[in-house]
């Protein structure tokens, strides 16, 4: 799904967050969203997702201002699962959207394999670690084949091996559905592991984008040449 917007204003309290002139994902990329604190990317990513709405400006989604709500999906950095199995909760979008039972086994079979979760099948959510509830939100969302797969720090807080395991389940169903990916991260090595391109925010402004090559080994903006070697951008 290509995404793109345009004039995207965005305050709170009458402060501004997010003054985007022009930008745009491109249909099966894996895009990085990255900048400091504050920077508007959780914001963007919320309009992206029909979540918020912009106070100016349009989206477009594979060329088309109405919102494609049954295409798109969110994970969140601390997301919610239903009080229900493992099984049932990554079979849920399925339901919903009317696949077949022999189609909901089989994908929520694949989903579990691929993240090491088959013996936790019928486990209660509530019994997960924080790991495992990352990587059954995201076996979720991926569920239904979304066109649009949105993520804001998948990863934070959880270890090595499963954010390796996060990032393996990414890529594969990138390569097989050509699903487009945007990740809101901070881990910078992540984003260069994960992503194709990338998109620079400081101060809710879009200060370069391209290449994930480009920006994150040759950015042009000194801002994004500071931000990239740790120093400290107010």
């Amino acid at each position: 799904m290509k995404v793109a917007f345009s004039n995207l204003k965005k305050s709170y309290d009458g402060k501004p967050i997010l003054d985007i002139a022009d930008g745009r994902i491109r249909s099966g990329s894996r895009t990085a969203l990255i900048g400091p604190n504050g920077a508007g990317k959780s914001t963007l990513l919320k309009i992206l997702a029909g979540l918020e709405a912009a106070d100016q400006g349009t989206v477009q989604y594979d060329g088309r201002a109405s919102f494609p709500q049954q295409e798109i999906t969110l994970v969140f950095q601390k997301p919610y699962l239903l009080s229900t199995t493992v099984e049932r909760n990554i079979a849920y979008p399925m339901k919903l959207r009317g696949f077949s039972q022999e189609m909901i086994e089989q994908r929520v079979s694949m989903l579990l394999e691929e993240l090491n979760l088959t013996a936790f099948r019928h486990r209660k959510a509530w019994k997960l670690s924080g790991g495992e509830t990352q990587k059954v939100a995201l076996a979720r969302a991926l569920s239904f084949y979304p066109k649009l797969l949105l993520l804001d720090e998948p990863t934070a807080n959880i270890d090595p091996y499963t954010t390796a395991e996060i990032e393996r389940l990414l890529l594969a169903e990138n390569t097989r559905n050509q699903t487009t990916i945007v990740l809101v991260t901070h881990n910078l090595p992540q984003a260069g592991r994960v992503c194709n391109e990338a998109i620079m925010l400081h101060e809710g402004k879009q200060l370069e984008a391209g290449t994930a090559q480009e920006v994150l080994q040759n950015p042009k903006h000194l801002t994004t040449r500071r931000f990239l070697a740790g120093e400290l951008i107010l």
